[in-house]
């Protein structure tokens, strides 16, 4: 009996296929007659349809049945489909209801059994999958519909549970090919609805059934839900009136139970069920049409409702409230999930569905966000996270109620959420906070929002704060803290890079009171105005919360102030009062409803401008009662009571005069409302108010005539369900979200400013920075401190990066300096406790290395916004040279410098050279640096044997050398020219201050090699900045002077500040011209020296200044300089290994009268005259003095004429160089005396 499965070829010579068209006739045809023959088997195979059947006639005719009858009809049609010469060849030709009537019939009919059932409906799902259905046959949504119609209103008779739930799952086929299908765009609305409503009413039978069918119903619903909106995107933007789809409560999408759930036949539509049974023309027309946006609407508000119906189960105290209410909540959240997921982009072009999803969708999200399940939770958070990624624009102030009432409330265990609730609470945030626009857009929307709660503030304090583990070690959810405010901080660094020349924005001060409660930004894509404008409203909002710190504590101080600051008139009038304590956040609610209950003129002119703030149209008298007491405490006394009623009853009216005659009548109902608001809720009042009561006592007060029952029964059961009270005050806590505030949001989102997207320039960035900054710091410390993990390592020190970079940024210096204090304690370095191979350890911690590099690559790429940082940097550099990890020699004196042995004289080299302070020790002692180590080799002995280091020492020391290679500290000295001047000097203070006072660096080699070490780096940096040299000269001549003058012995620091100073002379003389003086002046230092210190250093000395007077001698033109120069060189004409330095730099400054000059032409006659007298060695040297005295005579001769040859006033210089003749010849005199024969006679010649 069975059909040919298979499509058959299509007949040769016949045109090429049309492309994206349905199959041809004859591959339908084979497909038909295979299903036809399919079902007619199963039919047979029932005794019932074996049979035959004769007619009331007696004919003996075999008759059969009118479902077989068709079926066999249809296979003869099929049959001739496929033959050659047909009117047509394509499927698109022919009325879809041809060949799936006979196959619907048997689905509706109450006759068959599930089998055959189960047959005809695994055939029309082969044909809907197969999509020989398409869109453009003809009358293909009546086909369409006619399929839904009949599968939903599929009835059979049920044989055994395993074939009904067979059954029961080929319908949920056939429903979910009808939506997914080519065709699926030719279904009506009422349609779409009644496949989703079946769809429900399997998921609900199945729920007795299998586990399998359990299963499958609710993946087929999903998948339904997935396919319909999914259309979504490729709908047209809609104009859709409010009011034209009502409410479908108790419609087409009830939550319903079966019908005849446990009788012998099974139905799958319930009575009562179908679309419009009550509705307008206007739905009916709405709901006829193909589908779109009006069965989306009512699908969410049917999957809105199933939350609904869950809220409304009672639980058995004894059961587990969680898995009894996670169910229903979690199945409706994950249908609204798939829904949003494939809409959301497109919603906002569908007014309606926006509309719904802004107010229903949005209030069951932030009911079911408070949830105690975790799965609830974290589903809620997923669909919220979406809505904001595509509807952040209409979507503001919701946004803001789902962080203030939920992600603020359950992420904090103060207000008794468990550690699940806090945990999933942290991660959602964390997701949004890896949305680089996210806090960004938080503070330009919500903490620079005047109506509005500092979301981004009170965000980064939740998260600085959840990073602290309390009594406890370190948790997920302080880690979860860390990566968010990581993500924000690497979001703002990420900006910086973006930042325009000029970005600054001045935001220019409030001069005088204007209007400021509504205003509005001009344009919102501008950042030249938006910018501008959301300071100027931060501005304005922190001075109005100084403003209401003052009204809470006097209302008469804080009006003063907020006049004295124009955010009220000069002259208080009740409108802008009565603005003020409307749209304020923080009042004391205590104070605001005594002043607006007080008698006197202006409190009550006040009291009624602030009734007419609000918008009581379309809401009942006990909605807008609640929202109009939520926003005060109402007083006592009555007669307070009574006067704030009037108030409100007169604005009610004239919003609602629909329902009362007169403002009497909405009175004395508001003070009904009041008073059953009393004894509902009052535990003191024991017989409480029925509803027969509160009706009775309100008769006749409306004009005369009855308020209708059910409008005073809908307010009794509103008071009776939900209390009206007054909200939590503000910064007391996390207040839930009651319906009257939802109310007032609602009404609020339609009048807001616009939503404000933030792009990736840092226009408010400082602001935002300068907030959390110090707790962002000292949150990632806590965590960096308690952490071993390296990937959680890793991300603290991205944090402390990206700090650095936004506090070098934004000029924030104090943060930086603090961040060093931080992350310098991370290091170990700083740390004063001992330990037998601090080198090995150093390797080891990885965290100390991380931090340590970290130091040193802040410092090199922001140094110039460090200040007292410098100090902590210093200490660390210090203990790495201590523990032997930095070279003997860390930097070049200066760029240019082509070596280091021009520095120090051959012969002080060997003692000069920095190196670790075991080499300075003549016994073996522990030594912690490398070279340490080998210095102890050479005092190895038998009594002291020493292990060799393992690999895994020998591997730690690696790491410590190469962490120290990375630092890179060399090039913070020599890189030194490029700082700012407040850095460098701040630096080279540091290094000062690092090196110790003079008079305790001589306690222990330990200090001596620090203070040396601190000098050779600040003499680098003073060579390194020649440019601003004025900046450091005073410090660093101060430190030098302060070395020479309490050194009495020998030592390498003494001889690293005298050759030091020497050096900063010889480089930094031809550059700076006004410090010549200075310079010079310094090396007066020198002889100060104690005679032993003077003694062995002074042939190096000798040298240096011979070196420098060769290249800097025509730099030198004050007397005073030559004074300096000369007598350095006139102390060595006695000594007898500098005294031939001393004269070749004498012989310079005097050969041929090069370098002679009226200002050191005493001065060097002088010292000619000392290196004549003087007895070391052969005569040779005192005689070639006594030349260079002779030679000079040409020089006064020279000087003589040229003055003369000048004319003017010559009078004084004549008598200038006649005294240095005088001078000249009583050198010479002196000389003709000495002892020396030969000395003696040469000195006569010459003055002859």
């Amino acid at each position: 009996m069975g059909g040919l499965r298979a499509a058959s070829p299509s007949p040769s010579g016949a045109g090429p296929d049309p492309p994206q068209l349905a199959p041809p006739r004859v591959a339908m045809a084979c497909v038909v007659v295979s299903e036809v023959a399919t079902v007619l088997a199963v039919m047979r195979r029932n005794v019932r349809w074996a049979g035959v059947r004769y007619d009331g006639g007696g004919a003996d005719e075999h008759l059969d049945h009118p479902l077989v009858a068709g079926l066999k009809s249809l296979r003869g049609r099929a049959a001739g489909w496929g033959r050659p010469g047909g009117a047509c060849r394509w499927l698109d030709d022919v009325d879809p209801l041809l060949y799936l009537r006979p196959f619907l019939d048997v689905v509706r009919s109450d006759e068959t059994g599930a089998p055959i059932t189960g047959a005809a409906l695994s055939s029309l799902h082969k044909v809907l999958s197969l999509d020989l259905v398409g869109p453009a046959a003809p009358n293909v949504a009546g086909a369409m519909g006619a399929v839904v119609d009949a599968v939903t209103g599929c009835r059979f008779e049920v044989t055994d549970p395993a074939s009904e739930e067979a059954v029961l799952a080929r319908v949920l086929q056939v429903l979910l090919a009808c939506v997914r299908g080519r065709a699926a765009p030719a279904l009506s609305n009422r349609h779409v609805c009644a496949i989703v409503s079946t769809c429900f009413r399997v998921v609900q039978q199945a729920a007795t059934k299998g586990e399998l069918l359990q299963r499958v119903s609710r993946q087929t619903m999903q998948e339904v839900i997935r396919c319909v909106f999914a259309r979504l995107p490729d709908l047209d933007a809609t104009v859709v009136a409010d009011g034209q789809i009502s409410s479908f409560k108790g419609q087409g999408l009830g939550a319903g139970e079966l019908e005849n759930g446990k009788s012998d036949y099974l139905c799958l539509n319930s009575s009562g069920d179908e679309v419009g049974d009550e509705s307008g023309v206007a739905q009916d027309k709405a709901m006829m049409e193909l589908f779109g946006v009006p069965c989306m609407v009512e699908i969410l508000q049917f999957l809105c409702s199933l939350l609904n119906v869950a809220e409304d189960i009672e639980v058995n105290p004894r059961m587990n409230s969680i898995d009894f209410d996670e169910d229903v909540p979690l199945f409706a959240l994950g249908l609204i999930s798939s829904a949003i997921e494939l809409s959301a982009s497109s919603i906002h072009r569908h007014p309606k569905l926006l509309a719904f999803v802004q107010d229903e969708l949005f209030r069951n999200l932030m009911h079911f966000g408070l949830s105690m399940s975790p799965l609830i939770l974290s589903t809620v958070c997923s669909i919220v996270f979406t809505l904001f990624y595509h509807l952040r624009h209409q979507l503001k102030l919701q946004i803001e109620a789902f962080f203030s009432c939920v992600i603020l409330r359950l992420a904090q265990s103060r207000y008794g959420a468990s550690y699940q609730q806090q945990e999933v609470a942290l991660e959602v945030l964390v997701d949004f906070c890896q949305q680089k626009e996210f806090m960004a857009e938080m503070y330009a929307n919500m903490d620079c929002n005047l109506q509005c709660s500092n979301v981004f503030e009170e965000l980064a304090n939740l998260l600085s704060k959840s990073a602290f583990p309390v009594n406890s070690p370190l948790s997920v959810l302080n880690v979860l803290a860390l990566d968010g405010l990581v993500a924000v901080i690497q979001a703002m660094a990420e900006r910086t890079d973006n930042a325009p020349r000029h970005h600054d924005q001045i935001v220019p001060e409030i001069s005088e009171y204007f209007p400021f409660w509504q205003l509005k930004c001009e344009s919102n894509k501008d950042p030249g105005q938006w910018v501008t404008f959301v300071n100027q409203q931060k501005g304005i909002k922190r001075k109005l919360m100084v403003g209401v710190e003052h009204f809470n504590r006097d209302k008469k101080k804080g009006f003063e102030f907020l006049q004295g600051a124009h955010l009220l008139p000069v002259k208080l009038d009740p409108h802008n009062v009565a603005l003020f304590f409307r749209y304020t956040p923080g009042l004391d609610k205590n104070l605001l409803g005594d002043y607006l209950g007080n008698h006197d003129e202006f409190s009550i002119q006040v009291l009624y401008e602030f009734a007419r703030t609000f918008d009581f149209k379309e809401m009942n008298l006990d909605a807008a009662l609640r929202l109009f007491l939520e926003t005060f405490r109402l007083p006592g006394e009555s007669q307070k009571i009574q006067r704030i009623l009037e108030a409100f009853s007169e604005r009610y009216y004239e919003q609602s005069p629909q329902i009362f005659v007169n403002i009497d009548a909405a009175l004395v109902l508001s003070y009904s409302v009041i008073l059953l608001n009393t004894d509902q809720h009052n535990v003191r009042v024991k017989k409480k108010m029925t509803e027969e009561d509160f009706i009775r006592n309100n008769r006749r007060i409306n004009g005369g005539n009855d308020l209708p029952r059910e409008f005073l029964s809908e307010i009794y059961y509103s008071i009776c369900r939900n209390e009206i009270r007054t909200i939590p005050e503000q910064g007391a806590g996390c207040s839930e979200m009651s319906f009257s505030r939802w109310v007032d949001l609602i009404w609020k989102s339609k009048r807001t400013s616009a939503y404000i997207a933030c792009d990736s320039c840092p226009f408010l960035d400082h602001d935002m920075f300068s907030i959390m900054a110090e707790p962002t710091v000292a949150a990632i410390s806590v965590v960096f401190d308690n952490v071993e993990h390296e990937e959680v390592l890793t991300g603290c020190i991205d944090g402390f990066l990206s700090v650095a970079k936004l506090a070098a940024f934004y000029h924030l210096n104090d943060v930086l300096n603090n961040l060093f204090v931080a992350l310098c304690k991370f290091t170990t370095l700083l740390s004063s406790t001992d330990i037998d191979d601090p080198v090995t350890a150093f390797g080891e911690d990885t965290k100390a290395r991380m931090a340590t590099e970290a130091v040193f690559t802040i410092t090199t790429a922001y140094g110039d916004h460090i200040r007292s940082g410098w100090r902590n940097i210093v200490d660390c550099i210090l203990k790495l040279h201590k523990i032997g990890l930095l070279p003997a020699r860390l930097t070049c004196d200066t760029a240019d410098d082509q070596g280091s042995s021009d520095l120090f004289p051959s012969k002080a080299a060997s003692s000069s050279a920095v190196a670790p302070p075991v080499l300075l020790v003549s016994a073996p002692k522990k030594s912690y640096g490398l070279m340490g180590r080998f210095s102890q080799l050479l005092y190895y002995d038998a009594e002291e044997p020493r292990a060799q280091p393992s690999e895994e020492q020998l591997a730690a020391q690696r790491n410590a050398l190469e962490t120290a290679k990375k630092c890179q500290i060399g090039t913070i000295f020599t890189e030194s020219k490029f700082l700012q001047a407040d850095s460098l000097s701040n630096l080279a203070r540091a290094l000062i201050q690092a090196a110790g006072r003079p008079q305790k660096i001589t306690r222990s080699l330990d200090d001596e090699g620090t203070a040396v070490f601190c000098l050779e780096l600040l003499i680098t940096v003073t060579l390194n900045n020649r440019d601003r040299i004025v900046l450091l000269w005073q410090g660093v001549y101060e430190h030098i002077a302060h070395i020479v003058q309490s050194t009495v012995m020998p030592c390498n620091l003494v001889e690293k500040a005298v050759f030091g100073l020497l050096h900063i002379c010889q480089r930094l003389l031809p550059y700076k011209e006004n410090l010549v003086d200075d310079l010079l002046r310094s090396l007066q230092l020198i002889l100060k020296l104690d005679a032993r210190v003077a003694d062995a250093y002074c042939e190096n000395i000798t040298l240096e200044v011979t070196r420098l007077v060769k290249a800097n001698a025509t730099h030198i033109k004050s007397q005073m300089g030559w004074r300096t120069i000369i007598s350095l060189i006139c102390i060595t004409a006695c000594h007898p290994d500098a005294s031939d330095a001393g004269f070749e730099a004498l012989i310079f400054i005097m050969s041929e009268g090069s370098h002679l000059s009226p200002a050191n032409f005493v001065l060097s006659v002088e010292a000619s005259r000392q290196f004549a007298e003087s007895r070391l060695g052969s005569t040779e040297r005192p005689i070639h003095a006594l030349n260079l005295m002779a030679d000079s005579v040409n020089c006064l001769t020279r000087w003589t004429r040229e003055v003369k040859e000048a004319g003017g006033e010559t009078d004084r210089i004549l008598e200038g160089i006649a005294e240095m003749w005088l001078r000249l010849v009583q050198a010479l005199r002196k000389v003709c005396t000495d002892q020396r024969e030969e000395v003696r006679n040469h000195g006569r010649c010459i003055d002859a």
